[in-house]
């Protein structure tokens, strides 16, 4: 999952993605809460855990703008070096889900992390088989069925087609793709993604006759559409 994390303390940011990248998660920090917003606009995450106090905002004002950017369901967790019950009143009040304080303890923080994923994405943790229409993934041997009949795929395509049936209707930008996808190869050629993008389109038929449109979304990236929807 690709997770977001607000702290003024980089060091604090940067022992909170230690924990998530060694635990198979993507992590991007920040240490203003302007510049992450600012990055919502342009991008997405499963999850974001925010420093209850930053300078330039207030962790309620992060809280309510993120939420109007990001999907009602996704997790979103505070810390605070306050164990006084204001902020921990406040941030609840205010929409987290979760909370820890300071200093942050590594096995509960994974611990809480997970805990919230798995009630956010109960889809992406341990299942075997999703089904969405006609479309069969079967994530144990990877292998990809359409109408009972098994559709030949390579590794990539697989992940990238069950990214986009996760995300039906949500704009999925190029980075977040990226990062999903081909997760530790950094110097990815443009054409690689559009080449995967449009064999994944005609492997698996996304045509509005089938009932899904696998369409770019203009300076972006890319977005699974359910006709009827």
């Amino acid at each position: 999952m690709r997770i977001a994390v607000l702290d003024n303390d980089r060091s604090q940011a940067d022992l909170i993605c230690q924990v998530l990248t060694g635990a198979g998660h993507a992590c991007q920090a920040f240490d203003s809460g302007k510049d992450m917003l600012g990055m919502l606009k342009k991008d997405s995450f499963d999850m974001l855990i925010l420093d209850w106090h930053v300078d330039d905002l207030s962790g309620a004002q992060i809280l309510r703008s993120a939420k109007e950017k990001l999907p009602a369901h996704t997790p979103m967790m505070f810390v605070t070096g306050n164990s006084g019950e204001d902020d921990i009143v406040a941030g609840i009040g205010a929409g987290a889900d979760d909370y820890m304080i300071k200093p942050l303890r590594r096995g509960e923080l994974l611990a809480r992390v997970q805990a919230l994923l798995r009630r956010a994405y109960p889809s992406q943790n341990g299942a075997e088989q999703l089904q969405f229409g006609q479309y069969v993934f079967e994530t144990r041997p990877g292998r990809l069925l359409m109408d009972g009949a098994v559709i030949d795929v390579t590794h990539k395509e697989f992940y990238l087609a069950l990214l986009f049936f996760r995300n039906i209707g949500r704009p999925l930008s190029r980075a977040y793709i990226h990062e999903a996808v081909w997760i530790r190869e950094t110097a990815l050629p443009s054409r690689t993604m559009d080449t995967h993008v449009s064999r994944v389109r005609n492997k698996l038929q996304l045509r509005p006759e089938n009932g899904f449109r696998l369409v770019p979304v203009y300076s972006y990236g890319y977005r699974l559409e359910k006709m009827g929807a």
